[in-house]
């Protein structure tokens, strides 16, 4: 199981309370991950990615073992750590202004 932690409004969104935990099928990449995290979850269908292009919303940023993986790949394998559920797969909201 993976682990992942979304920001506060997206969990009062999906009517969550802390971690989610999701199976994916295949290999763990970001892309096998949000599909089963909108499969789950329908209400953040387009809150995440683009509905029509499955991009990244500019605005939303994805963190693991320390590192940025914002502009990996969507197939990229996610790293060991996540994909065993040792460590979460984080989901940001970025700031922005001035």
């Amino acid at each position: 199981m993976i682990r992942v932690v979304l920001p506060a409004h997206l969990k009062m969104h999906a009517n969550v309370n802390g971690e989610v935990m999701l199976a994916v099928d295949g290999p763990a990449t970001q892309k096998s991950l949000l599909d089963a995290l909108e499969t789950h979850y329908p209400v953040l269908r387009g809150a995440i990615r683009e509905q029509g292009t499955l991009k990244r919303r500019a605005f939303v940023r994805f963190f693991a073992c320390q590192r940025d993986l914002s502009h990996d790949e969507p197939d990229a394998p996610l790293p060991d750590a996540v994909a065993s559920g040792a460590q979460p797969f984080l989901i940001i909201g970025a700031l922005a202004g001035g």
